[in-house]
C-alpha cells in the first residue's frame, strides 16, 4: 500500500500542550494559585468512568488539583443544582466539568447554564458559545474545536482562503469549528454538511481541509477526498473484531487505509484528535486560574485604595 498521506499525531501534539501547561501551572503555584478543576459525574457510565480517571491523571501530572464528585444516578435536580452551586463559590476551584451524558431524568441544559460561565472550561454555557461565536477571546472554546485548530497550527496546515468542510453540525465540535475557522486569522472558508444533506460527497471533495465529526465509522470513502487535503477524523466508535484480544477495535468516520492514499495530511483513531481534548480542557482551566487571579489582585488593589 502506498500510503502518501502524513499522520498528525495528536498524542504527540498533547503531550507538548500538556508539557506547557505543566509549566504554566509551575509559574501560578510560586505565585501561590493552585489551578483546580472539579468534575461532576452522575451515575455509572464505564466508559465516562475512564474519561473521568483520564481528567483526573492529567490534572495531577499537571500540578493542578483536581476533584471528582460521583454522584449517584438516583440525584435530584435540586442535588444536583446545590452541587453545582457549592463549587461556583468554591475559590480553588477554577473549571467545572459535567461529564455527559446525564442519566434519562435529567436534562443537561438547566444544569450547564448553571456552571459560572468563568468557570465552565468546557465552553458549554451560552455566554461562552456567544462569545466563541463572535470571536470574543474571554470565551472559552469546547476542547475538541480547540484541539484541532491547535493541531493545524501546529501543523502548520494553510488555512487561508483555503476551503474547509465540516461534517455535522454539533455544537461541541462542528458549530464551534466553523466560527473559528472563518475568523480572523484562519479565513477559511466553511461549508457545513450533515446527515440530512442529501449526498455529502460533492462537498467533501472540494475541501482543502476535511473534518468528519458524526460518529459513523467508515462514512468518508477515498472517492469523497480531494487530493492533499488535510483529514480530521473525530468520529470514535467500538465495532466487534473476532481477531482482536478485545473483540473490538476503535475506528472513526474515516476509512483511513483508503483516505491516507489521497489526503496529505490524516489524523488516526485512535491518536489523533481524542488526546488533544484532554490537553486543551487543561489549558483552559489554567487559562481560568490566570484570569481569576488576575480579578482577585484588580480587587485587592480597590480595596487597598484610599
Amino acid at each position: 500500500m502506498n500510503v502518501s498521506a502524513r499522520i498528525v499525531d495528536g498524542t504527540e501534539i498533547s503531550r507538548a500542550i500538556r508539557a506547557e501547561v505543566a509549566a504554566e501551572v509551575a509559574q501560578l503555584r510560586a505565585a501561590g494559585v493552585v489551578p483546580g478543576l472539579a468534575v461532576v459525574l452522575v451515575g455509572a457510565d464505564g466508559a465516562s468512568e475512564v474519561y473521568v480517571r483520564s481528567k483526573a491523571r492529567a490534572c495531577r501530572e499537571a500540578g493542578m488539583h483536581d476533584r471528582t464528585l460521583h454522584l449517584p444516578a438516583e440525584v435530584t435536580a435540586e442535588e444536583l443544582y446545590g452541587v453545582i452551586d457549592g463549587l461556583n463559590a468554591d475559590p480553588d476551584i477554577h473549571g467545572i466539568l459535567l461529564q455527559l451524558p446525564l442519566p434519562a431524568h435529567l436534562n443537561p441544559k438547566p444544569f450547564l447554564e448553571r456552571i459560572d460561565a468563568a468557570k465552565d472550561v468546557d465552553g458549554f454555557h451560552p455566554l461562552n458559545v456567544g462569545r466563541a461565536f463572535i470571536g470574543d477571546p474571554r470565551g472559552f472554546v469546547p476542547a475538541t474545536p480547540a484541539g484541532i485548530m491547535e493541531m493545524i497550527r501546529r501543523e502548520q496546515i494553510p488555512t487561508q482562503g483555503r476551503h474547509a468542510v465540516i461534517v455535522g453540525r454539533s455544537l461541541i465540535v462542528s458549530k464551534p469549528l466553523m466560527s473559528l475557522l472563518m475568523a480572523p486569522g484562519p479565513n477559511a472558508g466553511v461549508t457545513l454538511v450533515h446527515r440530512h444533506t442529501p449526498d455529502i460527497a460533492p462537498f467533501t471533495r472540494m475541501a482543502d481541509i476535511l473534518i468528519v465529526a458524526v460518529g459513523k465509522p467508515g462514512l468518508v470513502t477515498a472517492d469523497m477526498v480531494k487530493p492533499g487535503a488535510a483529514v480530521f477524523d473525530v468520529g470514535i466508535t467500538r465495532v466487534p473484531d473476532p481477531a482482536d484480544p478485545r473483540g473490538y477495535r476503535v475506528v472513526g468516520d474515516v476509512d483511513h487505509a483508503g483516505v491516507s492514499e489521497v489526503a496529505g495530511a490524516i489524523t488516526p483513531v485512535p491518536g489523533g484528535v481524542g488526546p488533544m481534548t484532554i490537553a486543551m480542557l487543561l489549558r483552559n482551566t489554567v487559562e481560568a486560574a490566570r484570569r481569576d487571579a488576575a480579578r482577585t489582585r484588580k480587587r485587592d488593589r480597590r480595596r487597598a485604595a484610599p
